[in-house]
């Protein structure tokens, strides 16, 4: 439904400068296409240029941030943090998709299964024995739910997610389609020229606020539990081993892979195309860079970068001096070929 830029602005605490407080916004764009009726945002000066041909209705802009060629149809939204006052917008003028509060014929429900108020179990949805489900949580179509797992309220399981037997999921969690949660561990020991399997029998523990991607697999604990802190958000296609422990708040980007028995601390950030060995520890607000292979602990705080993984400024040295290397090792010949020369006159 539209609302007013003034609507907008009052909910969003921004103060208005220019344009038509009544004029009516229905939807949110980026900078560089937003049009009539659209509210935008400008928090990086590459894409101040934007602004001057920009149609857009309002943009959100920060109190300090200074720009030039506004548009006298465009109405500032001027607020102490543009991109949460934007997020706002986004949410009110796009809303998310709801679900009546049903739960289908076709889904297949166990015996003793626990369910909260006001669920939706979308069809072909499988729930297995003994498993209980908070109240506000949406079960979409076709996910599988083991046994004896307990998910929190107001999750959102997506379709086509697995939850394997054992598993314990919090509050406001959301599980996107195809992940995979508590797989077994790949565990194994070469004995007599086979691969002998470890028996995997631990769980997965997902704490509160915790969103996990498409396609991500956790795996569950050999013996104990792995388990993601409240807070954690999990890009897709991330393998997460067996026994790992991720702490609050940790980010872990696309085609991330950790091996066993990892300790990942809180408010840790791993990049795209990470890969961590097992039995490594992650120290607490640590950044390891896209693609790089963490063979070792990391410190708290620390900035890693290659493979395997070391001080950012270090490796970032260690890049351009191999990019001087085949300047290099041409002045190495030209040296090579002076000093055949010298000895050459010398022999004669």
């Amino acid at each position: 439904m539209p609302i007013t830029v003034k609507e907008l602005a009052d909910i969003c605490g921004a103060r208005i400068q220019g344009g038509d407080a009544s004029a009516p916004l229905h939807s949110a764009a980026d900078i560089t296409s937003a049009q009539n009726g659209q509210v935008t945002q400008l928090t990086n000066k590459r894409y101040s240029t934007y602004i001057k041909d920009s149609a857009a209705t309002a943009c959100f802009i920060a109190e300090d941030f200074a720009v030039e060629n506004v548009p006298e149809s465009m109405a500032l939204l001027i607020c102490p943090d543009p991109e949460i006052g934007f997020i706002k917008a986004v949410e009110l003028l796009h809303p998310e998709r709801t679900y009546s509060r049903t739960i289908a014929p076709q889904a297949v429900i166990e015996g003793n299964v626990t369910l909260g108020a006001e669920l939706y179990i979308g069809p072909y949805a499988v729930i297995g024995a003994n498993t209980s489900i908070g109240a506000g949580s949406e079960i979409l179509a076709g996910v599988y739910i083991g046994k004896n797992v307990k998910i929190g309220q107001n999750c959102r399981i997506y379709p086509y997610a697995v939850i394997y037997d054992n598993v314990i999921v919090g509050n406001h969690v959301i599980i996107h389609s195809g992940a995979v949660i508590g797989a077994d561990g790949f565990g194994y020991k070469f004995r007599s020229n086979q691969h002998l399997k470890v028996p995997q029998v631990g769980n997965v523990i997902i704490e509160d606020n915790v969103e996990i991607g498409a396609n991500t697999c956790i795996d569950r604990g050999a013996l104990g539990s792995t388990t993601i802190g409240a807070g954690s958000k999990i890009d897709n296609l991330v393998q997460i081993g067996h026994n790992n422990k991720v702490g609050k708040n940790v980010i872990m980007c696309g085609q991330t892979g950790v091996s066993g028995s990892c300790t990942i601390e809180d408010y840790a950030i791993l990049a795209g195309s990470v890969g961590v060995a097992d039995h490594v520890t992650i120290g607490r607000g640590a950044v390891v860079m896209a693609r790089a292979g963490v063979a070792g602990n990391i410190d708290a705080g620390a900035q890693v970068f290659g493979s395997p993984a070391k001080d950012r400024k270090t490796a970032y040295k260690e890049q351009v001096a191999i990019s001087k290397l085949p300047e290099l090792l041409k002045k190495v010949k030209r040296l090579e070929e002076k000093i055949r020369a010298v000895d050459e006159n010398e022999d004669g």
